[in-house]
């Protein structure tokens, strides 16, 4: 099995797994995993680029566009849909494209996966412009689908990164605005690209749309003071933040946050001045959202 993707190459350590019992082969699982964390920490500068690139996207008007397919595409996928609730963004602000549309997210299309035009097209159809910042995913760094998008990402003037795992060509480095590659090694079963490369994959979506979100001031401290409160869970964790932060007891804290229209960030201000909704929300707008730059460091 000759290729020079590492994603592709058998792995020494894993080449008798079918000998093993289950504790077995959970225990060679789990050493494997723990090479991830570090490969992806190798790429910490790469990383820090494509945060970078996403703010600028955010603060110009454009959007982080995730483009993959397979476990890649999946993985971009889930990243963009749970910015909504935990963030408060507009769903639009990130996306995630799959090749094979949104039906390959619970039924595999791997033949989506060869076209390069049917990329371009996603490219059009989602409307990317000069603006926005285009991360194509593809572990093994070959996805058709993905290069054809990114190379009509490019033509159409958005800012564009790739994330795979294995090493990168010279031309892919010189033709992106940022390559990322942490390199996980092969993989215990050869080219189930979902285990150590999907986890190192999220690894690295997690953070890149997290120190943005951190970066646009949608957190404080390290509370999630954007979030939507949409289910019970989210009003408790929405409560909870202002009896903390404010000194409140729960039902003063739910009826602030009942005032604020459900909006943490919002309540926290309206508590700390004693202004109402309105006022708050105008106070934020001025700052472009940073609760610190209104109402300073809240001691708990």
């Amino acid at each position: 099995m000759r290729d020079s993707r590492l994603t592709e190459q058998r792995n020494p350590r894993s080449q008798r797994i079918d000998q093993l019992d289950a504790l077995g082969i959970v225990d060679l699982i789990n050493a494997e995993d723990r090479m991830v964390a570090e490969a992806v920490g190798e790429e910490r500068q790469a990383i820090a680029r494509a945060v970078e690139l996403a703010v600028q996207a955010f603060r110009g008007g454009g959007r982080l566009v995730y483009v993959g397919a397979g476990t890649s595409g999946r993985l971009g996928v889930l990243d963009a849909a749970e910015m909504p609730p935990t963030y408060g963004t507009d769903p639009a602000m990130v996306r995630g494209i799959i090749a094979g549309g949104y039906d390959a997210l619970v039924r595999a299309r791997e033949g989506a996966e060869d076209s390069p035009q049917a990329g371009a097209a996603a490219m059009d159809e989602v409307g990317v412009r000069a603006q926005d910042f285009v991360l194509g995913i593809a572990t093994s760094g070959t996805t058709p689908y993905v290069h054809g998008a990114l190379d009509r990402a490019r033509e159409l003037g958005a800012h564009t990164g790739f994330l795979l795992c294995t090493h990168p060509a010279p031309e892919l480095v010189a033709k992106h605005d940022v390559v990322i590659a942490p390199l996980v090694g092969p993989e215990v079963i050869t080219g189930s690209t979902r285990m150590k490369a999907g986890t190192a994959t999220k690894l690295v979506l997690n953070t890149i749309t997290t120190a943005a979100m951190v970066r646009l001031g949608k957190v404080y401290g390290n509370l999630m003071v954007d979030l939507q409160v949409t289910c019970e869970k989210l009003r408790d964790r929405g409560e909870r933040i202002l009896e903390s932060m404010l000194g409140l007891e729960r039902p003063a804290s739910a009826d602030l946050l009942e005032r604020a229209g459900g909006h943490v960030k919002t309540a926290l201000v309206m508590g700390k001045l004693g202004v109402d909704r309105a006022e708050a929300a105008r106070r934020l707008a001025e700052v472009g959202g940073v609760v610190a730059r209104v109402v300073g460091t809240l001691e708990p």
